[in-house]
């Protein structure tokens, strides 16, 4: 029973360390989308937000994907490509 225990914890940790990385990964991402947007003018920012937006639209699989986890895609494009950080 404690190596069963063990082996959960160990398999725990190993799963918030991999967890950390996606987070260091997709906040690295967001910097660099972000500094990219603030290069551009108006109109290619929104020259660009429509292209992202319609491949968007032409990649989603209708039925596969639960319309919640599309929903969530596009609310986070939107404020990452919209109202980049400060």
């Amino acid at each position: 029973m404690k190596n069963l225990i063990a082996e959960l914890l160990v398999k725990l940790a190993e799963k918030e360390e991999e967890s950390k990385e996606l987070v260091a990964q997709v906040e690295a991402l967001e910097i660099v989308v972000t500094a990219l947007l603030r290069r551009l003018e108006q109109g290619e920012r929104s020259a660009l937000v429509a292209s992202i937006e319609g491949a968007l639209d032409d990649a989603s699989p209708k039925t596969a994907v639960p319309v919640q986890d599309t929903e969530l895609l596009r609310q986070y494009l939107k404020k990452l490509l919209i109202h980049p950080r400060s």
